[in-house]
């Protein structure tokens, strides 16, 4: 951190953390209105055919991703400059993607602090285990890790989990004011799903809701997941870890096709909003354009990103992520070489 390099890259994004006001506005409108048109849509042909219904729910579904990096900005108050504009929008996009403002918003806080600190995990953050933890795991240790890191489990059964269950209960350690708010969420979202059954009945609602939910969870912890979980990553202890090596080395640039990286509001710019959380999602791709030591972070296409599917333990020796096989050749390996 006392690199002069960094602190003047750091320095550097200081004229992309403003808020322009036309331009959250005109987001929140192409972002809630396509949303909340799609939906009706979906309703209305479910008179039909429901082949005709699920892809206008997926739809509605991507729409939900894009009106959770709303919430994201809200939650770094980037997305306004007043905070209370940034609250209010914060519950109300958090209601609809049923995630808790305060909760997220505090945990979020926390992983950007700690994001590649060894020393710091468990906030925020996936479960990552280095080669060694692994090793000395016990047999239901080793069993649970490797049930979280399976494809199956994390990106079917994990929206349900984290998006309908997890996210209902306040953490440990929460203050008032965050448990209060946690409670007020969850009856802001019981109250939405009774107002929609009660116009168009709970058949409907879970037809075109449950396949919306569900894309939108999957599409939001796979964003997450690729973003952090890539072979050439960035890991340190404490004492050597650094906050911009996170940002620009911990972080990748998941290079999208345009209208993905549209409705993804630019997200993919990962290495970018790490550095600095404070730049609004609209500015994200100005400010990785023009800041050319940016351009050196690691940058990842739809194609390579699904090889970050095998990577699963931290190997602090070769500093790079490997994959269960890996790590156990390795050690087999380890075992055959003579004291």
């Amino acid at each position: 951190m006392n690199d002069p390099r960094q602190t003047q890259l750091r320095k550097e994004m200081k004229k992309y953390e403003k808020t322009t006001l036309a331009l959250s506005i005109r987001q929140l409108c192409n972002t809630l209105i396509p949303l909340v048109g799609l939906w009706v849509a979906a309703y209305y042909s479910l008179s039909i055919s429901y082949w005709l219904t699920l892809p206008l729910a997926l739809a509605a579904g991507m729409f939900v991703v894009r009106t959770f990096i709303i919430f994201h900005d809200c939650c770094h108050g980037s997305f306004f400059t007043n905070k209370k504009a940034n609250d209010i929008v914060g519950i109300i996009t958090g209601t609809i993607t049923h995630v808790p403002y305060l909760q997220w918003k505090n945990e979020h806080s926390i992983h950007h602090a700690t994001s590649s600190n060894l020393d710091k995990r468990g906030v925020g953050d996936l479960w990552i285990m280095t080669v060694q933890e692994y090793a000395e795991a016990s047999s239901f240790g080793k069993l649970c890790y490797r049930l979280y890191r399976n494809p199956f489990v994390m990106f079917v059964l994990g929206p349900f989990a984290v998006f309908l269950v997890q996210y209902r209960f306040n953490r440990k350690g929460a203050r008032r004011k965050e448990r209060l708010n946690t409670y007020l969420m969850n009856v802001l979202i019981v109250a939405m799903y009774a107002i929609l059954i009660l116009l168009v009945g709970w058949e409907a609602v879970l037809l075109i809701q449950l396949p919306s939910f569900y894309i939108a969870g999957a599409l939001g912890i796979w964003l997450f997941y690729v973003q952090h979980q890539f072979e050439e990553s960035y890991f340190e202890h404490d004492e050597q870890w650094s906050y911009v090596h996170a940002a620009v080395e911990g972080s990748s640039y998941y290079r999208l096709p345009k209208p993905l990286q549209w409705l993804t509001g630019n997200i993919g710019f990962h290495h970018v909003h790490h550095l600095s959380p404070k730049v609004p999602n609209y500015y994200l791709e100005q400010a990785h354009v023009e800041t050319p030591p940016l351009h050196k972070a690691t940058t990842i296409g739809i194609k390579e990103s699904f090889l970050s599917l095998k990577v699963a333990l931290w190997d602090e020796q070769t500093k790079r992520f490997v994959s269960f096989k890996e790590a156990k050749k390795h050690a087999i390996k380890k075992q055959r070489i003579p004291a």
